[in-house]
């Protein structure tokens, strides 16, 4: 059964082992041999090397966590490209940043982990979730639910305070600019936004949870403040706004 995982195909949850008990073919194989000097004489039995393609998706459809067979248009495939894109463009983000010697790429990265447990509540529909699917797959006997908690929006709050209170006050809208880094975290705002259009139905369908769209309108206040923030390191001048007299 070839399941959709956000990140890549061992992606889901940010556990290999989440895969590894729903996708057999996926679990490693090492092979049993014993040296011989320099030498390491393998077993009769070569190790099977998982392939990228399943081809269980050529007809249009793909599989939640749950096993729910859905089209790949539905609103959670929907919802979880759109958070896997927003991953990307911080990444692409993060390389332009880190060369600029940015102390906060390591919450960029942080972010980039948690964006992977928003992909696991939202590839968990509650309409199709039983209570092992809802249950924490890394620590199969612990009675703690993989809900999305409140732990990182409060961690967004504390550093878009910590930048803020260094940054001039906002006077006018300013346009995404500011040198490369700022406008790379502002292209990054501009996804999150619509990876949380994307998100809110599913809420309001109880299909995940509010806090998976309190992180991302979170996320889009910090990636506004921090690309504000590198055009004041970089001593980058941001774009005003200006009315065009028509």
């Amino acid at each position: 059964m070839a399941v959709w995982v956000f990140g890549g195909r061992l992606g889901l949850r940010g556990h290999l082992g989440a895969c590894r008990l729903l996708c057999p073919r996926f679990q490693s194989r090492s092979s049993q041999g014993e040296e011989d000097g320099n030498r390491v004489q393998s077993s009769s039995k070569t190790p099977k090397i998982p392939k990228i393609y399943t081809k269980t998706g050529d007809k249009g459809f793909s599989s939640t966590f749950t096993g729910e067979r859905r089209p790949k248009d539905d609103q959670v495939f929907e919802a979880l490209g759109t958070t896997d894109e927003l991953s990307s463009a911080i990444g692409f983000a993060m390389e332009v940043i880190t060369e600029k010697g940015h102390t906060f790429a390591e919450e960029l990265e942080k972010i980039q982990c948690t964006l992977q447990d928003v992909g696991s509540a939202l590839a968990t529909p509650r309409s199709s979730a039983r209570e092992a699917h809802l249950r924490g797959l890394s620590a199969p006997d612990s009675s703690e639910h993989t809900a999305f908690k409140e732990g990182p929006i409060m961690e967004l709050e504390q550093w878009i305070d910590k930048y803020s209170s260094q940054l001039p006050p906002l006077t006018a809208f300013i346009l995404p600019s500011g040198g490369k880094s700022s406008s790379a975290l502002h292209f990054c705002r501009a996804v999150c936004r619509r990876a949380e259009r994307r998100v809110v139905p599913l809420v309001q369908m109880g299909e995940t949870d509010a806090n998976v769209a309190k992180f991302l309108n979170r996320l889009s206040d910090y990636l506004f403040t921090v690309a504000r923030y590198a055009a004041m390191k970089e001593g980058s001048q941001e774009k005003i706004y200006k009315k065009r007299d028509v």
